[in-house]
């Protein structure tokens, strides 16, 4: 039987060492040191057998952009169990632990990244956002449909980047669902640390942005390079390469210059670009599909409500719907029940009701609809989502509906 506790700062280290051993990792003195000073920030508990750290667990002080709000929404990290301790109740005690904490606090969601994608729909967690992988052919110029923003373009300093760009991506959040807040701690340490933590060969952090340098600016791109590998010795030669870590526009065309510049770049062959929205504009105004290509797409941001009356209320609508809802939920059993959605433009209610269902959905599969990336009816089709009023799942989506798709590339 374990202790399920808070973890007090004199075990970070302990508990850094639990989740290299989980994760098969063995960081350098500089990158151990960046994961303490981001654990002292965060709420941590621990599954304590005697006096052994056997699983720990930890969420960053996060809001998270939904349609028309920004909702409190703890950020997991770091969790893991002790080989020694697997099956045996650990994780499900830690992540109990977790969402009651969350639910005192009076967050109605909470959020992760999944390591491993089978585990935590057992807690409720619904994959809510996807990211695709983007890659450039920048053997040739990059050819487009729309012509470029002309406004200049100039670099900035990574030291002063913060005050730069900071501003602009906080004001992008709101027009999309599903990032979470950035602190000046995760810009530093995630974003614009000089040395990317898991490729030492790529370069320093480099910001360009876009706009006459007396004005705001209206768009920014942030990427790292990697030199030419001339090949020889009967090895292959790889261009060099643009890693484009965000990029952020105002416009399309903005968008469209910021691209053609990373694309441009001397002594390159080739831009990737991890983590873009599905619906990312440059895959419509790119003119030569062939040029550019979706390599990867995966699951990003995991969401679980906490509180679904609070969460349900709190967000905006795009359509009215009126519908009962027979949730279940295992782990929370205050969100189980038969309720009446009753929304649209002008805000929400959400109350229990006596009358038959329309829908009966999982927890799980409520989190995975909640900011508008999947939708009701694909969950219906697979059989997750049981739909006993005809219409109904297609009336919660058109409600459910966001302009564009949430998206994330903030990885935690």
């Amino acid at each position: 039987m374990v202790d399920i506790r808070e973890v007090p700062e004199s075990d970070i280290d302990r508990a850094l060492e639990l989740a290299y051993l989980v994760f098969h990792d063995r960081p350098e003195k500089e990158v151990r040191e960046k994961h303490h000073a981001l654990l002292a920030s965060c709420d941590r508990i621990g599954a304590y057998d005697g006096t052994v750290l056997a699983g720990f667990m930890a969420a960053h002080d996060f809001r998270l952009s939904v349609p028309g709000a920004d909702l409190p929404c703890p950020g997991l990290t770091f969790v893991g169990v002790a080989p020694t301790h697997r099956r045996r109740g650990v994780l499900t005690g830690l992540m109990g632990e977790m969402l009651r904490r969350t639910a005192d606090a009076g967050s109605p969601l909470a959020a992760l990244w999944a390591s491993e994608a089978a585990i935590y729909g057992r807690f409720g967690y619904g994959s809510a956002t996807t990211g695709v992988t983007i890659e450039i052919d920048s053997n040739r110029p990059l050819a487009l449909r729309i012509d470029p923003d002309p406004r200049p373009l100039r670099l900035v300093d990574p030291e002063e980047a913060v005050a730069v760009i900071g501003p602009f991506h906080e004001a992008a959040r709101a027009g999309r669902a599903g990032r979470p807040t950035r602190s000046e701690q995760r810009w530093a340490e995630e974003w614009l640390a000089e040395q990317d933590e898991e490729d030492e060969e790529l370069s320093p952090p480099r910001i360009i942005v876009l706009g006459e340098a007396d004005r705001p600016i209206a768009g920014y791109v942030l990427y790292r390079t990697k030199p030419d590998d001339g090949g020889g010795a009967g090895r292959t030669r790889v261009p060099g390469l643009v890693r484009v870590d965000e990029l952020e526009a105002d416009t399309p065309a903005v968008a469209a210059a910021l691209w053609e510049c990373v694309a441009s770049l001397d002594l390159t062959g080739r831009v990737r670009a991890w983590g873009r929205p599905v619906d990312d504009p440059l895959l419509h105004f790119a003119a030569d599909r062939d040029q550019v290509r979706i390599t990867a797409q995966f699951p990003a941001l995991w969401l679980r409500l906490v509180d679904v009356h609070a969460a349900l209320t709190r967000r905006s609508w795009a359509a009215p719907v009126e519908v009962v809802l027979e949730v279940h939920d295992v782990r929370m059993p205050a969100n189980a029940g038969r309720f009446r959605l009753e929304a649209g433009p002008g805000g929400a209610t959400y109350e229990h009701a006596d009358s038959a269902a329309d829908l009966a959905l999982d927890v799980r599969e409520l989190a995975a609809c909640y900011l508008g990336g999947t939708r009701v009816g694909e969950l219906v089709a697979a059989g997750l989502v049981r739909e006993h009023t005809p219409g109904a799942a297609a009336a919660l989506d058109a409600a459910l509906r966001t302009a564009v798709l949430p998206h994330t590339s903030d990885e935690f």
